[in-house]
């Protein structure tokens, strides 16, 4: 079959699209290849991204721009790992350690936890940069490892294979330097198009919305839930969506190896909280998606029961003996890397814990070192803040609100200044915010 697309110019798609035009699956095709085989210059690329951004796409072009850049490379076959294969993306935020929590609960309910993850531009580090605060963990299997770790134990969780949706790579970087980051199309297209080439039967997307989140209205969240929701069953997946707040961090500690720490506190009984929420109604979702149980509720007191019997933490402690880890930290969370100092932060005034400027406290932890401004910038594991507070507590002056773990590296004076900004104490009182905002499902 002759391919058609072969014989479009860059500037008929650009004509087209810059006068609100509809483009074609073959003209979409095209583009898709000259972004890849860099038959389109970027100042072309950046053009059709900056009209998409203004015209926006239908649903008939967002599903086709996500398949083309899902089909760019390397498509996963997970056929030979026997049952239901889930995966579980969080549009980021801070605090947020749910997939740590999930992946070996879900595990433990018969339900394989295929997870590819990336690593953090901004506030802290991401999934991989977390686990790889473990000693000796390693998050670059191939994937014929991958596959046999996901048959035997029931999860993994690795870091995407540079044959996974090249043309997102090539397309982010431009997004991100053509202030098109947020364009709700180019966002669904990019996070689907990696998660299709995944090739898990049922993903679970957790929409951030607040002050820490890429979408900070729930209306912008809401739209861009639905539309991922709408986009990834149209590619016949099974895609859910649930939104959550990020107006505060959502668990405690913050950072690499802090949250590794959470997570593990988590799985073994000795912490409650949002955190745990969160992680739980994810978990629930993605049973429910995969057949397990027949209601969230069911799903969350299935996940509850594992952590209670110890299960959940039995298998982080086997998926990171799986990976090389140090599989102790799961007993013993003093073997993860510790910073060298603390630096406190108390109250000045009694009164209420009114407001935390999410996007302020990631900044922080960002400065001290734990997430990264570039690709090629170091992470200290160790380094970040532990949050002592949450929206709604009432404080007395001198009170601790947060403490921040420092490394040698770190800018704790301007790390400090921008804690101290983020925390805003009231004289009323405030209601606890709203943790699950809504839910997508097909």
């Amino acid at each position: 079959m002759i391919d058609s697309s072969k014989n479009i110019r860059p500037g008929d798609i650009l004509r087209k699209k810059r006068f609100g035009g509809e483009l074609t699956e073959t003209e979409i095709r095209a583009f898709v290849r000259g972004v890849v085989d860099g038959s389109f210059a970027d100042y072309q690329i950046s053009a059709l991204l900056m009209a998409i951004c203004i015209h926006g796409m239908s649903d008939r072009e967002t599903l086709a721009l996500t398949l083309e850049m899902a089909r760019s490379g390397e498509m996963l076959d997970l056929s030979r790992i026997p049952g239901i294969k889930a995966d579980k993306h969080s549009t980021g935020g801070v605090g947020d350690t749910t997939s740590l929590i999930l992946v070996p609960l879900v595990a433990c309910c018969g339900v394989r936890m295929a997870k590819m993850s990336g690593r953090g531009l901004g506030f802290t580090g991401g999934t991989l940069d977390k686990m790889e605060s473990i000693p000796g963990m390693r998050v670059d299997l191939d994937v014929d490892a991958f596959e046999r770790q996901v048959t035997d134990i029931g999860c993994a969780i690795i870091g995407q294979t540079a044959e996974l949706a090249p043309a997102d790579k090539v397309l982010y970087a431009l997004r991100d330097v053509t202030e098109t980051v947020d364009c709700m199309p180019l966002v669904v297209s990019s996070i689907l198009s990696k998660k299709l080439a995944a090739g898990c039967d049922v993903v679970v997307l957790d929409v951030k919305t607040g002050s820490g989140a890429i979408m900070q209205t729930l209306e912008d969240s809401r739209k861009l839930a639905q539309m991922m929701v709408r986009i990834g069953n149209l590619s016949g997946k099974k895609f859910s969506a649930v939104i959550t707040d990020m107006d505060q961090p959502l668990g405690n500690y913050i950072g690499n190896a802090l949250e590794v720490e959470e997570a593990i506190d988590v799985l073994a009984g000795r912490t409650a909280g949002d955190l745990k929420d969160v992680s739980l109604q994810l978990g629930a979702h993605i049973l429910k998606g995969a057949g397990a149980v027949s209601s969230i509720a069911e799903g969350v007191e299935m996940l509850d029961g594992k952590i209670a019997s110890g299960e959940g933490l039995r298998k982080f402690a086997a998926m990171i003996r799986a990976q090389g880890g140090d599989p102790r930290v799961a007993e013993d969370t003093s073997l993860l890397p510790k910073a060298k100092s603390t630096v406190e932060l108390r109250a000045d005034e009694p009164g209420y814990l009114a407001a935390i400027r999410t996007d302020d406290v990631g900044n922080a932890a960002k400065l001290l070192g734990a997430g990264r401004e570039r690709k090629t910038d170091a992470i200290d594991p160790a380094v970040g803040i532990v949050m002592h507070r949450r929206v709604g507590d009432k404080v007395r002056r001198g009170d601790l609100l947060a403490t921040m773990h420092v490394g040698e590296r770190s800018d704790r004076i301007g790390a400090y200044n921008l804690l101290r900004r983020a925390i805003r104490i009231g004289t009323a009182p405030v209601p606890r915010p709203t943790l699950i905002h809504d839910v997508i499902e097909a």
